[in-house]
């Protein structure tokens, strides 16, 4: 081994397994990861990816046994357990960036990076002149240095992810987990991050997590694919099965119903805004937005990370106010009658709702709570609850899940619970923002066909995707975002899912 190598981490786990919950999650796991090696990590939803990322991190324990082993070694230090080596370990995934909006670290953005300096998860102490020196050039070099002055939770999701990964970054690690990282962000970013995976081939080791073909880095030199705990493939990439598991799904997934939702006639009006500003902590987020949707219509909002996508969904929604000057309404919501009332006909399924759901909650109470628009119940269910919440949890084959706690599931498994909570009240209006981060090919197939029979029965569907090529044969109308501002608003153009949109700064 070469002596830069030796700088960076090996780490070899022999017949470890892991149980969560009394249920086991990995089983009999033996892969080493050495200096050099980058490995793409592919599995279904609910495979064990993430656990195992965790598991390799420190975060999480196998469960105890006579014949598991697990090492790490630095240079010439060898450790049976992460203690001593979990400061060199920089994991990023959809879990991590979900604290900061659980537990409301809402810092600038210039001291959520610094904490990479010094491997904390918030700020202990004041940076100093060298710190910031050190944090402006991380966040230059993924094109970010405008966010520093900027509060991390007025961000975007996408620009979170890009601040969080500049925060790694920094931290100079041994080893470096990405657990689908590329989830959330722009075409540009995306770019950006692919570029700098295609460089990484020194002695660092990297893991990158993945549900879709197209992220797999070039540079990668191993694959390991998953299948309910247990590794099915571990090995060189190049005779990896990978296109079977990240391609083939969806594509047998037929969606014969997209003609029918491209030609239905639109019908009443659910919700229009008209020249809409909207502020979020001073700053200006949406300027001038008119938009009218219609049942049965089907549209995609899309445009850089941070051109308002989110806020927009959000405001349509009831989150968020319109300034003076423009106007929302919403049907079934007129004057003197309570937001609710239009919410609860409204199905929801965003980012943000996943991270902000007690993660005690039981998968059939999640879906509940649906009912009501809100986070849990305040009262105990009613039989219309539980009638309504079982069939959309079996629309959905979701029903081995209804009694596991939200925090056991992966992350994809519980997408796909927010969509069952969505459609339990038959939405008027589906709202979906970045519906398929996290989710694996087969199921993104299953859920576009729920939502396009949806549309075709008339529920009026928007969408932020950025990745809306995934939506073209389907959409009806398209809104493209510009730091906050219409660049075009109408009937779906043959062009979408490219890129068009300037860098926008909003939300």
């Amino acid at each position: 081994m070469s002596r830069s190598a030796t700088r960076y981490l090996e780490v070899r786990l022999e017949h470890v397994s892991l149980h969560r919950a009394g249920r086991s999650v990995l089983k009999d796991i033996t892969w080493t990861i050495r200096p050099g090696e980058r490995w793409v990590l592919a599995g279904a939803n609910g495979a064990g990816k993430t656990q195992l990322l965790k598991l390799v991190a420190g975060a999480v324990w196998p469960t105890p046994s006579t014949r598991a082993i697990r090492h790490y070694l630095l240079g010439r230090e060898r450790s049976s357990t992460p203690a001593e080596v979990k400061e060199e370990i920089a994991y990023l995934g959809a879990e991590r960036q979900d604290k900061y909006q659980r537990y409301g670290w809402n810092m600038a953005v210039e001291r959520i990076v610094g904490t990479g300096l010094y491997r904390t998860d918030i700020p202990l102490d004041a940076l100093t002149a060298s710190d910031r020196g050190r944090i402006a050039k991380a966040l230059g070099r993924l094109a970010v240095s405008q966010l520093a002055a900027r509060r991390f939770l007025s961000l975007s999701y996408g620009e979170r992810r890009v601040v969080l990964l500049a925060r790694a970054l920094l931290s100079r690690p041994r080893l470096l987990l990405l657990d689908e990282v590329l989830n959330g962000l722009d075409e540009i970013n995306r770019a950006r991050l692919e570029r700098w995976l295609g460089r990484q081939k020194g002695p660092l080791p990297w893991v990158l997590a993945t549900h879709r073909m197209e992220d797999v880095p070039p540079s990668a030199t191993h694959a390991l694919v998953l299948d309910g705990g247990r590794i099915v493939y571990a090995g060189a990439r190049r005779a990896a099965p990978l296109s079977e598991w990240l391609e083939a799904p969806h594509r047998r997934a037929a969606l014969p119903k997209r003609s029918r939702v491209a030609h239905r006639r639109s019908g009443r009006t659910l919700v229009r805004l008209d020249q809409a500003r909207v502020y979020l902590e001073g700053s200006r987020v949406l300027e001038g937005v008119s938009l009218t949707v219609h049942a049965g219509e089907l549209w995609v909002i899309h445009g850089r990370n941070g051109s308002g996508k989110t806020t927009l969904l959000r405001t349509l929604y009831g989150d968020h106010g319109v300034a003076v000057g423009g106007t929302i309404v919403r049907a079934g919501a007129a004057a003197g009658v309570p937001l609710e009332a239009f919410r609860k006909r409204v199905g929801l399924v965003a980012p943000h709702l996943q991270a902000d759901h007690p993660q005690e909650l039981t998968v059939e109470e999640v879906v509940q709570s649906g009912r009501y628009a809100s986070l849990g119940l305040n009262e105990p269910p009613t039989a219309a609850d539980r009638a309504a919440a079982h069939r959309a949890l079996a629309a959905l084959g979701l029903t081995p899940l209804a009694r596991r706690a939200l925090g056991e599931l992966s992350y994809g498994q519980a997408r796909r619970v927010l969509f069952a909570r969505a459609l339990v009240r038959a939405p008027r209006l589906l709202l979906l923002d970045e519906p398929f981060a996290g989710v694996d090919s087969l199921t993104r197939g299953a859920l576009l066909e729920r939502v396009l029979e949806l549309a075709a029965g008339g529920t009026a569907v928007v969408v932020s995707a950025h990745r809306p090529g995934e939506w073209l044969k389907s959409a009806t109308h398209e809104l493209e975002l510009d730091a906050g501002r219409a660049r075009y608003c109408g009937p779906i153009r043959t062009g979408l899912g490219s890129s068009r949109a300037g860098a926008g700064s909003a939300r």
